[in-house]
């Protein structure tokens, strides 16, 4: 996931909690308008639930495809990951070297 997809996430779920908290804080709260209010909360919570339980799921999936494909590609050439290897360290190396 990408820091939006982060940023999004933790959105989601800080809202999810807000609106928690806030079906607590009036659970004692009568009238029709509240119920159907506090109706139309719950839903919407219940729904954000699983779509946050299904973002995750999916940058689970895809986190365990990538490190798949990755150490496939290692298996496959393996002096080409020896390489690339090589060339990041020389890299950092020099970047670290110019502070």
């Amino acid at each position: 996931m990408d820091v939006t997809t982060d940023k999004l996430m933790q959105d989601l779920k800080t809202v999810v909690v807000d609106a928690e908290d806030l079906l607590k804080a009036t659970a004692s709260q009568g009238g029709e308008q509240i119920a159907r209010i506090r109706t139309r909360a719950e839903e919407s919570l219940r729904v954000a639930r699983a779509r946050i339980k299904d973002m995750t799921q999916a940058a689970e999936a895809q986190a365990r495809e990538a490190a798949g494909e990755v150490n496939r590609q290692v298996h496959d050439n393996p002096w080409t990951a020896v390489g690339v290897a090589a060339g990041v360290g020389v890299l950092i190396g020099l970047l670290l070297g110019r502070k």
